[in-house]
């Protein structure tokens, strides 16, 4: 129990340090890009800009930078999502984490716009970080947390059977008694 929530803690800390880092990133005005952004909702049309605008380093540095963001989602999230469709609820909070500061940066930051491409990179980073590395880690963290004697699925005694299953010959007889109440059913009540 002390380990689960030492990792937690840490876990939680290190996602805080994330979240002060993406708002400085991205929610730090641009006043030299005022008049060059605008907002985008067509999924590629910035990932063109990219590769006909920039330089091949710019390029790698603005779609790289946009995959690099989410990573951390993928890293952190799953230790705190539930295991049943952990890799989709962690690529669902992850993608509506990132709308929500494409967003804010569109209504309230000067210089920045809504690009639905930064969504879709930063999601995209989050499953990258997800199947590099999020998986296994918390995979053997919820493994060792339920075999050190932690109260969950894996320490719960089995359900017993509560009955056995017919074999052959209770199946051959089972069939054969609903045969006759079938042809018995179809027959006529004697007068």
């Amino acid at each position: 129990m002390l380990v689960r929530g030492a990792v937690l803690t840490v876990v939680l800390l290190g996602l805080v340090a994330f979240s002060v880092l993406l708002a400085k990133v991205t929610l730090t005005p641009s006043p030299a890009s005022e008049d060059l952004v605008t907002s985008n909702l067509r999924p590629g049309r910035s990932l063109r800009q990219y590769a006909e605008d920039y330089t091949f380093l710019g390029a790698v540095k603005q779609a790289g930078g946009n995959l690099l963001l989410g990573v951390p989602f993928g890293l952190l999230l799953p230790f705190f999502v539930p295991r049943r469709l952990r890799m989709i609820r962690t690529t669902l909070l992850t993608a509506v984490a990132m709308a929500v500061v494409e967003l804010v940066q569109g209504a309230l930051v000067a210089g920045r716009a809504f690009d639905i491409d930064d969504v879709i990179l930063n999601t995209a980073g989050a499953l990258l970080g997800y199947f590099l590395l999020g998986r296994r880690i918390s995979h053997r963290y919820y493994v060792y947390t339920d075999a050190s004697g932690a109260p969950g699925p894996s320490a719960q005694e089995p359900a017993a059977d509560p009955e056995p299953a017919p074999g052959p010959a209770a199946r051959r007889t089972k069939t054969a008694a609903t045969k006759t109440a079938r042809g018995k059913a179809g027959q006529p009540a004697p007068p």
